[in-house]
């Protein structure tokens, strides 16, 4: 199936099926791994809120939810620059913090994410992703435990990530379809 947002046409990549699954065996393996813990999931705005919302659904140990707010992106490239738009008011000093984000590509964002989630102090940290670009990572990123799925280095829509702020409310992932252009 095909969707048209603003100048860009998509092609389904994921069903919504499969995200389910995905999560469903992300959420077991963080019951195994927090196992007589609470940890705090500190999820990634505005992308990671459809994600967040259906992993902690799978969470049966005690935790507790966060969530800070960054921005890289501009229309369909990252712009190199991040922006710390809502701050981090949380204590997790010797706390187990697990960052949820939607998508892992340069890794720029996270780099700075980890740099703040750090001056805090936790215990431990771990980043669980939905999407991960491996081909366009650009920084080492150890914390990086739990990937739903590794992708190509497309422009993907849907499940949260947006263009434009357009497309978040669909529930399957969509990747741009890359049409040549005339010469």
């Amino acid at each position: 199936m095909k969707i048209q947002i603003e100048d860009k046409e998509f092609e389904c990549m994921l069903e919504y099926d499969q995200i389910k699954k995905r999560i469903r065996l992300i959420g077991i393996q963080m019951n195994v791994d927090y196992e007589e813990k609470v940890p705090v999931f500190v999820g990634v705005l505005n992308g990671s809120f459809i994600f967040m919302a259906d992993l902690i659904k799978e969470i049966d140990i005690s935790a507790e939810i966060t969530f800070i707010k960054v921005s890289s992106y501009e229309g369909d490239a990252s712009s190199g620059l991040v922006k710390k738009v809502i701050g981090l008011d949380y204590d997790l000093k010797n706390r187990d913090v697990i960052i949820v984000e939607d998508i892992v590509d340069t890794g720029a964002t996270m780099g700075f994410l980890l740099e703040e989630i750090y001056k805090h102090k936790p215990a431990s940290v771990r980043i669980c992703t939905l999407l991960l670009k491996p081909d366009a990572l650009q920084h080492e990123i150890p914390e990086l435990t739990y990937t739903a799925f590794e992708i190509p280095n497309d422009f993907v829509v849907g499940y949260g990530l947006d263009y434009n702020g357009l497309g978040r409310n669909l529930k399957d992932i969509y990747r741009a379809i890359h049409v040549p252009s005339e010469t």
